[in-house]
């Protein structure tokens, strides 16, 4: 993530009218090509020298000297997102993501145009490097990302010095050399029936890893300064630790890796944290959930039963926070319904937190079990329900009617945040790029990117859903591995899912008489304020954003609504259609709306504003 850029602001004006068209669309959208899609952009991030079946044809070889002047073949691996840094920490996450989906969705992959092998190559690439940086037991080679920002340029033509540095015993970095041996041990499970030889490769690695990390401990942006600027370590070494053994335990079912995390759970934070997000820097509630798996299969936990409930407990308290069922403890939603934890790639967030969701929705429905949730019990169907949501609003339902998959539908950023995006393939602009002139000529160029990344999650929009597709807009605008890794799989796991099974509810019936008010008169349990937050031309037509908010103002919680909204005409966000015709419901993830609390609605549309009233409601 290029944190070094100055930040330009930039009002998009130009909404398309496909907006409309795409957002209206409520139709299900293609998670099989999604998943294909996210396989495609890990290719075009592909470092060192290509394949024959390479897919990604504007893209050619590059770095192909990584190492040499440390005496060292760090050739391969991957770009971390729109620069040519191959930053240790994120890359490792990213390859632990796509293993741990290989592992929970391996046969959802092979239905999905057959796309298993595609998904381990993703893995092996990253896997393969890391074999190649770890040249010593206690000895780990990481990239730096200080040189490679001071230019705009193709991969194939950079011109840039490759710092590399060396985690060691003097220098540690126990989470690049944690995350690096849950990523290996996590692919050894992957691969085991397929590649037994590489897996017990890769296991190996992992070990030596691991105990590198945990005997000389130490931050690695305290050794590595420079990673400050870009990835720093927020939550400490401790949860990479935890992380690393639990996938060793994953992969091997040796004892010993499950009796550390055990007697290190207090300690080190993994039964204490309740979080938030889960991230390329906080593995809290990933780890949390990994463990949870344990109990779900019985017999491994053993005498650490009581532990691994500890960890459930704190699994369950963020998945909660995810559904808006967590006692007010919840993470923050946008008014169109996506999560949000920061202003800065907030995807990555929504990425991570729906493979949770779902991972822990299927755990739940193979015991046959249910979320239990401060605020009510969520069973399986509803948590995938959920998780569908935010999946729909990253692949084009959500206020802009953009998709924010670079490639996917037909209306996507186009002003990535990525250097091989921006400028000309080498194949078609032969002559080298230099560094200042990818700055002036492309950088900065309000073009379109001559090269489509097929498959880019971006940063998405702010909290307000808004979006400048801008190039300099690199907080919203540039992919990354830790963005797309976790979401791939899930694309994969709802291609399996039947059409209308995630969809499935029942309303509770409405025993209170309807009402038709729309204003705050008498007997109308909602009093609605109707605003205009945004307007813009397209081909002559003027377009208006529109917000509502409607207060509960009848004094108890209301637990049922229903509502009817008269001369809609575009897409509208915040809550969910019910079966008749121009009414709907509380959205998925709000079971109650509590006295004084308020619901927020989105819509967009030309012409004048709709009109919104009460049909039924049922208070607690």
């Amino acid at each position: 993530m290029a944190r070094l850029m100055t930040k330009t602001s930039a009002t998009s004006l130009m909404v398309a009218a496909l907006l409309l068209l795409a957002a209206a669309a409520d139709a299900s959208y293609d998670y099989a090509g999604a998943f294909d899609k996210c396989l495609q952009f890990f290719e075009a991030q592909r470092s060192g020298k290509l394949p024959a079946d390479h897919h990604v044809q504007w893209r050619g070889d590059s770095a192909l000297t990584d190492g040499f002047s440390q005496g060292v073949d760090l050739v391969g691996g991957y770009y971390d997102s729109g620069d040519h840094v191959k930053f240790g920490f994120p890359m490792a996450y990213a390859v632990t993501m796509l293993s741990w989906s290989v592992i929970e969705f391996e046969k959802e992959m092979k239905a999905a145009n057959n796309d298993l092998q595609r998904a381990l190559d993703a893995i092996r690439w990253g896997t393969t490097y890391f074999i190649k940086a770890h040249t010593e037991p206690n000895g780990l080679w990481v990239g730096d990302g200080d040189s490679d920002h001071l230019c705009w340029e193709r991969a194939e033509d950079m011109s840039t010095p490759r710092t590399a540095f060396k985690i060691d015993r003097n220098h540690p970095g126990s989470e690049v050399a944690g995350e690096t041996a849950a990523a290996l041990a996590a692919a050894s499970k992957a691969f085991r029936p397929y590649d037994s030889m590489y897996a017990d490769l890769l296991l190996l690695h992992a070990k030596q890893l691991f105990t590198f990390a945990d005997t000389f401990r130490g931050r690695y942006d305290d050794s590595l300064q420079s990673a400050k600027k870009f990835y720093p370590s927020d939550s400490g070494y401790q949860d990479e630790l935890l992380w690393a053994a639990a996938w060793l335990y994953e992969a091997t079912g040796i004892e010993y890796y499950l009796q550390y995390v055990s007697q290190n759970a207090e300690a080190f934070g993994g039964t204490g944290w309740s979080v938030l997000e889960f991230s390329w820097d906080n593995k809290y509630a990933g780890l949390q959930v990994l463990l949870s798996k344990l109990l779900f299969e019985g017999g491994s936990a053993g005498a650490h039963a009581d532990t691994l409930k500890q960890f459930q407990a704190k699994a369950e308290f963020f998945l909660c926070a995810c559904l808006q069922k967590n006692n007010g403890h919840n993470i923050k939603m946008t008014p169109g319904g996506l999560l949000y934890v920061d202003e800065w790639n907030n995807m990555q967030y929504v990425s991570s937190s729906t493979f949770l969701l779902t991972v822990y929705a299927d755990y739940l429905a193979v015991s046959h079990g249910a979320l239990k949730c401060p605020d009510g019990e969520v069973k399986p169907a509803e948590i995938i329900r959920f998780a569908k949501s935010q999946v729909d609003y990253v692949l084009g339902k959500n206020p802009k009617g953009m998709s924010y998959m670079v490639g996917y539908g037909s209306y996507f950023p186009t002003h990535v945040h990525h250097r091989g995006a921006s400028i000309p393939s080498i194949f078609d602009v032969k002559s080298t790029v230099g560094c200042m002139d990818g700055f002036d000529k492309y950088y900065n160029s309000k073009g379109a990117d001559p090269n489509v990344l097929h498959g880019a999650i971006v940063g998405g929009p702010d909290g307000n859903d808004g979006f400048v597709d801008d190039r300099c807009n690199y907080q919203h605008a540039e992919p990354t591995l830790a963005g797309n890794a976790p979401i791939c799989g899930v694309f994969a796991r709802l291609a399996s899912e039947p059409a209308d099974a995630s969809d499935s509810s029942t309303a509770p019936a409405a025993y209170s008489p309807p009402h038709d008010d729309s204003s705050p008169s008498k007997g109308s349990p909602l009093e609605f304020v109707h605003t205009m937050s945004n307007s813009w031309t397209t081909n002559g037509v003027d377009y208006y954003r529109h917000v509502v908010t409607a207060k509960n103002t009848c004094g108890h919680a209301i637990t049922y609504l229903k509502l009817h909204v008269k001369d809609l005409s575009g897409p509208i966000y915040g809550v969910s259609a019910a079966k008749e015709k121009d009414t709907y419901e509380f959205p998925v993830w709000l079971t109650s709306l509590g006295a004084g609390e308020q619901l927020t609605i989105v819509y967009i549309q030309g012409g004048p504003a709709a009109k919104i009233s009460v049909v039924n409601y049922k208070t607690a």
